[in-house]
């Protein structure tokens, strides 16, 4: 292996889960079942999957770089305008795309958060400021963030729920920071992408204030909901149509292919299978919090589909691989710690066969 490929795999290995590749190369054709991936356990839906199928035979044409027929029905499942939002390949290209348009010097971030917000702020060259989520407060975040953000501040990144810890800011809370960053001339990220897990969604998001908050950019994924990490699609909403302008021209005229574009539009009409989804969720979270909780671990419970959990030992991660059951080593975010991890919440046979490995492996250690 060239010295290049190393480092490219250990900078993807330490940054995110669902590495199947490199499962798949180092254990073969062994059965792994991946919890470091948060994405639906249900698999891609049949609309979807079909609709991919039948796009495969247009392939020898351009897609369209506007996305006019995907952006038409966003706008009737969103209720907004379609010239407030903008596709792009995947919710990471949008990221990337916000910092290249906006050029913030100044960008506040939570620690723990999304390791792409960090990463796109410093290649622009942003002056990062953290702001530390506290195990005390169950890693949410407080009232005093609002002082965090003054006429400094450029941009402001959030992720609601936050990843990783599934953590939500009071509603209350948020359209205080968002009203702050406005007196503050900054603009609002909001990272919405497991938003759509939660059964209180419609109450949480802040869809609603981007008519009254230009200084608002939601973005949003097709990723986790709907089990399309591969396809990648994402796309963000605002009201801001010189925003929008520089963010579209950040970024290349084909950036969403004509695949993901009807695999998007196919995803949009699978809410009974959005509906599935949920309901899977909020009945094997609690059950993972438990065993977790019984094997020793401090279990953060958040609100999305997946779970943080701090285990003390280092070594846990690389054990449950072993066993075919990868987890999120989340050493590497910042203000977390080794043998800290992240779990997926899965199937109810999965989530089963995972908390028997886990004993096995505590088991094993003890001997």
């Amino acid at each position: 292996m060239s010295p290049v490929r190393r480092q490219r795999e250990k900078r993807m290995e330490l940054i995110h889960g669902g590495d199947w590749a490199g499962q798949k190369e180092r254990w073969g054709n062994r059965r792994i079942r991946d919890f470091s991936a948060n994405v639906s356990p249900l698999g891609v839906p049949d609309g979807v999957r079909e609709a991919i199928c039948r796009a495969a035979g247009e392939t020898d044409r351009y897609p369209d770089p506007l996305c006019r027929k995907l952006i038409q029905k966003l706008s009737e499942e969103l209720s907004c305008p379609e010239e407030w939002i903008v596709c792009g390949n995947g919710a990471a290209d949008l990221i990337y795309r916000l910092f290249q348009a906006e050029k913030p010097k100044e960008v506040l971030l939570t620690a723990p958060a999304f390791a792409e917000y960090e990463q796109a702020a410093r290649l622009v060259e942003s002056r990062i400021c953290f702001y530390e989520l506290k195990e005390e407060d169950q890693f949410q975040i407080q009232e005093d963030f609002l002082g965090q953000i003054t006429p400094d501040t450029d941009l402001v990144f959030l992720c609601e729920p936050n990843n990783p810890t599934g953590q939500c800011t009071k509603h209350s809370l948020l359209t205080a920071i968002l009203e702050r960053c406005r007196e503050c001339s900054a603009l609002l990220v909001l990272d919405e992408c497991f938003l759509e897990f939660l059964p209180d969604r419609k109450e949480r998001t802040l869809l609603p204030y981007l008519g009254q908050y230009p200084n608002l950019v939601i973005l949003r994924a097709f990723t986790k909901l709907y089990a399309m990490a591969g396809v990648r699609l994402g796309y963000c909403v605002c009201s801001d149509a010189k925003r929008k302008e520089r963010l579209m021209e950040s970024g290349q005229p084909w950036g969403v292919s004509l695949l993901a574009q009807e695999a998007g539009v196919a995803a949009l009409f699978e809410q009974a299978y959005a509906d599935r989804v949920r309901k899977l969720v909020e009945q094997q979270r609690p059950i993972l919090v438990k065993g977790l909780r019984q094997a020793g671990f401090t279990v953060w419970e958040g609100k999305a589909n997946y779970l943080l959990f701090r285990s003390h030992d280092a070594t846990l991660g690389k054990r449950m691989e072993e066993a075919g059951f990868p987890m999120r080593d989340c050493s590497n975010y910042h203000n977390l710690q080794p043998g800290d991890y992240r779990i997926a919440v899965r199937t109810e046979e999965e989530n089963r066969g995972f908390l028997e490995a886990l004993f096995s492996c505590q088991e094993k250690k003890q001997l």
